[in-house]
């Protein structure tokens, strides 16, 4: 049984007042992204449909919510793996629209509670949920959504679908809260660090790869290179994040950056400065993640010790290594798709270069 998603769109029946539009970040998408979206621009016009009709599946007193969580116009990264591993494997049918429905709406509830873990105010240059109304509301809108996605995904025919989301789910949040746990360890090992971002980040990515060659009735084999190429495009997309957060401009980023050192989140990075500081300097840095204190200065040394640099070639070969998972399959224009978003991971992380 396929989902139903067909539910008019865009104008929702009773919403919160005065909520502001997103705007779009299409401008600030790299060209080699734009491209491979170029080949699943109709399915994907379709997966924005039915994100934004999910709305008024809630009650009408939560749906306005619901709706400013879904109709801001991100990347759309999770959808669109999902529908070019469908087509790199097969033909892109109904239930893929389904799947990327499903896990756009899991990426979007996590977001929910990421901003409230962090005090941010901005996603996508709007006010995120928990500027606007609180944590107490927010909290609950994370829940809503997290609940909705997981009873979507039941309607798949096939359990093991359902149960690979619901792990996805659970890997998500066991992510956040190791991370949380972690905070400010200066013990933090680097495959500990991969640990966290495999688990909070590309467990999403490694699902819609993955599933969307599955739900083609591919190999295992296939299966398996696919759920290798999401979850190493996911774990280099989550290092690129985490340069950004330390390196990047806030005003093109069109979120709060700076937020990773002020609570005490030891990413790539600073754990590579650490690692290889002198003892007196290991000290210093030390002392600055756990004082807040002398964060431009602990930003510049990872440059300075060439942290920065050793972090964007780490991110570079797992990209690599993602496009080397693809030659199972056949060449046509969507695996080529895929491709181009690890080329467009990689130029986004040659800017801190």
């Amino acid at each position: 049984m396929r989902i139903d998603f067909q539910a008019p769109i865009s104008i929702f029946s009773q919403p919160v007042k005065n909520l502001p539009r997103p705007t779009s970040q299409a401008k600030n998408i790299p060209k080699e992204i734009k491209a491979a979206f170029e080949l699943i621009s109709e399915p994907l016009a379709n997966v924005e449909q039915r994100i934004r009709a999910q709305a008024r599946e809630f009650d009408p007193a939560v749906e306005g919510y619901v709706a400013y969580a879904c109709e801001s116009n991100g990347k759309r990264l999770r959808p669109a793996l999902t529908l070019l591993a469908a087509g790199a494997t097969g033909p892109i049918q109904p239930h893929h629209l389904d799947l990327a429905v499903i896990l756009e709406l899991i990426h979007a509830a996590s977001l929910v509670h990421d901003d409230i873990m962090d005090g941010a105010e901005l996603r996508r240059n709007q006010p995120t949920s928990n500027a606007k109304w609180g944590n107490a509301i927010s909290v609950l809108l994370g829940d809503c959504m997290f609940a909705h996605a997981l009873k979507l995904s039941t309607h798949f025919t096939k359990a093991e679908i359902a149960r690979s989301i619901a792990n996805a789910s659970s890997d998500v949040c066991s992510g956040e809260i190791i991370q949380t746990q972690r905070r400010f360890d200066l013990n933090l090992s680097v495959p500990d660090y991969f640990k966290i971002i495999e688990m909070k980040t590309a467990a999403l990515f490694a699902a819609a790869t993955e599933l969307g060659a599955m739900l083609n009735d591919c190999t295992p084999e296939t299966a398996a290179a696919m759920r290798a190429f999401g979850l190493k495009l996911g774990t280099a997309y989550q290092i690129y994040d985490d340069c950004l957060d330390i390196a990047g401009d806030e005003s093109k980023a069109g979120k709060t950056l700076g937020s990773d050192l002020q609570k005490g989140k030891l990413t790539l990075p600073v754990l590579l400065l650490l690692q290889n500081a002198s003892e007196p300097d290991r000290a210093r840095w030390s002392q600055a993640i756990l004082s807040g204190e002398e964060t431009a200065a602990l930003v510049e040394a990872t440059r300075r010790s060439g942290a920065l640099s050793q972090t964007i070639e780490t991110a570079r070969k797992l990209l690599s290594e993602a496009v080397e998972s693809l030659s199972i399959l056949p060449s046509n224009p969507h695996r080529n798709g895929l491709q181009d978003l690890c080329k467009s991971v990689d130029r986004l992380l040659k800017q801190f270069a």
